[in-house]
This record gives C-alpha cells, structure tokens and sequence, in this order.
C-alpha cells in the first residue's frame, strides 16, 4: 500500500501563519524521508485565523524548494473560483519549478457566502456540473497543450519543465465526482473524511462508468486513491485521545464554529470522555469519519478500507491539537505499512 499526506497548514494555538507553514514544510520534509508517495495542500478560505492554508499555489512554490523527489500537489484548487488558464499557467510553473513531480488536484467547493462574493465567485450557475466538467477539460486542454488547431485558445502556452507535464486528479466526495472522473477517464481521490458514507457507492461509480480517457493527462483503467482522516500512536488508547480532537472539531463544524480546533484536553471534555478506541475490524457497512490506532491496528483498518473500494494508495488527513504529535502519527503509520524511506 502507498501512503500519501494531505496537509491543512493549521495555525498552532496563539501562533501565525508563518509558524502553520513552517509545520507544512517539515511535515513535507518528513514525508519524502519517510516514503510517503506524495503531499497535498489544501484550499480553505475565511477561516485563516485556524486553517492558513488558502492558496496551495504558493504554498507549493515554498515546497518545491523545500523537497527534492516526493510529488506535491493540491487537495484541492477550487476551481468554481478561477480561471481555468490561470490555474494552467499556475500549475505549469510550478512543474518548472519541480520537474515531473506535481499534482494538479482538481475540485470544487462554496464557503461561507461572505468569502465566496470576497473571491468573486457566483454561487449559482444554471449548470453547475456542466460548468465544472467545462473548466476541468480546459484546464487539462492548457496543460497538455490539447486544443484542437484553429480553436481560439491554441496559441496559447503555459510554462513547462520539458518533463511529464502536472498529472491532473479529480477530487470530490460525492457520486457526482466519482461519475465526472470516470466519464473523463482521469485518476479519482474520494474526502473519506468529509462524507464516509458516500466513499463505496462513489468508487463502484467510477468503476462501473469509467471510460478510457480521451484527454491528455488520463488513464486507461480506473485509478483511485481514497482520503482518510487517521491518528496513530503508540497505543490504541493513546490514539483514541488524540482522535478525541477530530471527533470534537466535527461536532464544532456542526454547530458552525468553522475552523476551531480544541486542545485534547477541551475535547475529551466536550465529549464528556475519551472515544473508544477503533475496533481492529470494522463492521461490513462501518466507515467511521475519523479512524485511530496502534500501527497494528490502523495498518489493519487502513487496509480493510482500501480493499472495500479498490485502491492500492490512502492519504491521509488528520485533525490533531498538537504539531508533534502528527509528525510521531506519520512515522508510525509509514512504519506501520512498510514504506521504504528514501
């Protein structure tokens, strides 16, 4: 199984931006020592105060200086936000700046409505999958140089490494996503994280409706990679308590506190005790939104869950208080999976 990182740039209790990407970078760090297969940013906007991770392109930019061979990418670009050429162009420089190793993540999402009228972006369109599909094509058309001679924009050039070009993911947490990916024929990274129950109808979409792209950039076979909010420690237990801050946060999202983050201490209070730990075997139609455990244990669940829809690769996301303690979770799960550091 390849293991790969999606990373937040949460901001540490009373501390900055600058302190949240300086975490980024040495958890990107410790992800290519490890073996992690690759490293996504996140796109997050109105909650920088919590979340500094609201432009994965430059964010990007920092961490193709700061790694030498792990892929980067981003988990998502929203594209509802902007210019399908601009996001070319953005992507193309970047694989000048690391050649053949970036990831263009592909999505969409609508904040609150105060950021959403900030960025200038319609919250309504009279198709908004159609709108979608149109910009993911034209963003892989300026990628890969695709559009047809006497279209109006084939003159047009992005910046390039002369290695392979970004290899474009559509992501999503839905089946509407999963249809998208499999009718384009491009390799599909489902938000386990965001709604779990969604994630086997989603990859048996894909699967069953996959076609052999057509596009530049796409596959011939479904190629998947399914994202997972998990914590691991020394102990079942232990995880259990640091799991206590994802299960706290969600409950916080729910009653709309966007982007807080509780110490372990406030959500083992909130929850008015420390959770369970994951039991080693999930039930058939179980799918938890936060997973935790021993290396044994989350070894054994990350591999029940990838077997359930069909990928040889999870990456992973987590929600944890304290900086430290997620740098000790990757290097217990790499461990845990057997991935070989560089």
């Amino acid at each position: 199984m390849d293991l790969s990182i999606v990373d937040l740039s949460p901001v540490p209790d009373g501390g900055t931006a600058t302190e949240a990407y300086a975490n980024t970078v040495e958890a990107a760090q410790q992800a290519e020592r490890l073996g992690f297969e690759r490293f996504w940013v996140a796109e997050h906007h109105g909650m920088a105060e919590r979340l500094a991770g609201t432009t994965p392109e430059v964010l990007l930019g920092h961490l193709a200086a700061e790694t030498d061979d792990i892929r980067l990418g981003s988990g998502a670009v929203l594209l509802n936000h902007y210019s399908p050429f601009k996001v070319a162009e953005v992507f193309g420089a970047l694989d000048g700046l690391a050649p053949g190793r970036i990831d263009a993540g592909l999505g969409r999402a609508n904040g609150s409505p105060e950021s959403d009228r900030a960025l200038g972006t319609e919250r309504h369109v009279e198709d908004p999958d159609g709108d979608h599909r149109e910009r993911v094509e034209a963003v892989v058309n300026h990628l890969y140089d695709d559009y047809p001679a006497g279209h109006e924009y084939a003159g047009l050039s992005v910046p390039r490494s002369g290695e392979a070009p970004p290899e474009p993911w559509l992501l999503g947490s839905s089946p509407s996503s999963a249809e998208l990916a499999a009718e384009l024929g491009m390799p599909y990274c489902f938000a386990g994280f965001i709604r779990p129950q969604w994630a086997e109808h989603s990859f048996d979409t894909y699967r069953e409706e996959f076609q052999r792209s057509t596009i530049a950039g796409g596959v011939d076979e479904p190629t998947g990679i399914v994202a997972v909010n998990a914590v691991c420690a020394e102990t079942d237990e232990a995880a259990a308590r640091l799991r206590a801050v994802a299960e706290a946060s969600y409950q916080r999202l729910r009653r709309g506190e966007l982007g807080t983050t509780p110490s372990v201490e406030e959500a083992i209070d909130e929850l008015g005790g420390v959770p369970e730990p994951t039991p080693e075997t999930l039930d058939d139609d179980e799918w938890p939104r936060a997973i935790s455990g021993s290396p044994g244990t989350i070894a054994g669940l990350l591999e029940q869950l990838a077997d359930r829809v069909g990928v040889d690769e999870v990456m992973i996301q987590h929600v944890v208080a304290d900086h430290d303690d997620g740098l000790r979770s990757h290097e217990l799960l790499a461990d845990a999976v057997g991935l070989d550091p560089r």
